[in-house]
């Protein structure tokens, strides 16, 4: 297997390796740490994602820096004069991995002039002024933006999952010294219980994981595909999803967990394959596709004991 190595929506994890610094394990560790790869969901029966059913990246960030041995301050705030002065606080010690933001009202990319629901994270390095400057994973080193606008992207009002408005995580400690192979075999156990389906978390309702979840993409698929939907597919979803199993694929390896490892390299190539389907609207063999993917999530969850 050749692994994979590019671009790619990886901002927590990109942005946490930034907060780790010298010696920080690669952001494809880190996706992996997060629990990210190990599952898949229709989140309120209509938005697809290849991450387990419950799954957020807010709780895989705190996942991947306990399984690393650190610790950090994580808080939010209330409104924009509390944000602004727990940032200005906490930028004294260090930067500060903000998220999630609304990738959307991040006016310095592109074509975003508003909310698109889509979350991201980025790492705050000082306040200069009327401005924040920051380090933006989607290729922005040293953005820029008005106080105001990093604010109203920052409050995340349109992110489902978020905890708290304005959530920011500084103060990073190491506590203990954890190699980046001894932390990925303690995430084993908690990647095997994602794979067979947490019941202890909350989930929007209609939310449908794993095997049946991917079944039920197939008949949307085939009954008729939401526009929205396909072009989430194809700007996001599958590209990250193809990536997190490629990366979960060399961590099995790494680990000598063959059997594993070639189911997840498996996964990985069949997602992989429905980029170009989605995006021609090719989509009698995306279903077949996601047909054979859908019973390879419990063949993985076996694979892990």
């Amino acid at each position: 297997m050749t692994d994979y190595i590019g671009s790619g929506p990886y901002c927590y994890a990109n942005s946490l390796a930034m907060m780790l610094g010298a010696g920080a394990p690669s952001p494809s560790v880190i996706e992996v740490l997060t629990g990210s790869p190990f599952g898949f969901e229709i989140l309120g029966g209509r938005l697809p994602l290849f991450d387990p059913y419950g799954w957020d990246p807010d709780r895989g960030l705190d996942d991947a820096i306990r399984l690393l041995g650190w610790t950090c301050h994580r808080t939010g705030a209330e409104d924009d004069d509390q944000a602004l002065d727990m940032l200005r606080d906490a930028l004294e010690k260090g930067p500060v991995l903000a998220g999630p933001v609304e990738f959307g009202l991040l006016r310095h990319l592109p074509g975003m002039t508003g909310p698109i629901n889509s979350d991201h994270f980025v790492v705050v390095l000082e306040i200069d002024g009327d401005l924040v400057r920051f380090h933006d994973p989607h290729g922005c080193p040293y953005a820029t933006l008005p106080v105001p606008d990093f604010l109203a992207a920052w409050r995340a009002d349109t992110i489902g999952y978020r905890t708290t408005a304005y959530t920011m995580r500084g103060s990073f400690q190491r506590v203990r010294p954890v190699s980046a192979d001894d932390a990925l075999r303690a995430a084993l156990p908690g990647a095997a219980a994602w794979l067979r389906g947490r019941e202890d978390l909350p989930v929007p309702a209609g939310t449908v994981g794993g095997e049946p979840g991917v079944h039920l993409l197939a008949d949307q698929i085939t009954e008729d595909l939401d526009p929205g939907v396909r072009e989430h597919l194809a700007h996001f979803a599958i590209r990250v999803g193809a990536r997190r199993l490629a990366d979960a694929a060399t961590v099995l390896t790494r680990l000598g967990h063959d059997r594993a490892a070639a189911v997840a390299t498996r996964q990985a190539r069949l997602v992989g394959a429905l980029q170009r389907d989605i995006v021609a609207g090719d989509l009698e063999p995306a279903v077949e596709t996601l047909r054979q993917l859908a019973p390879t999530y419990p063949e993985l969850a076996g694979a892990l004991g």
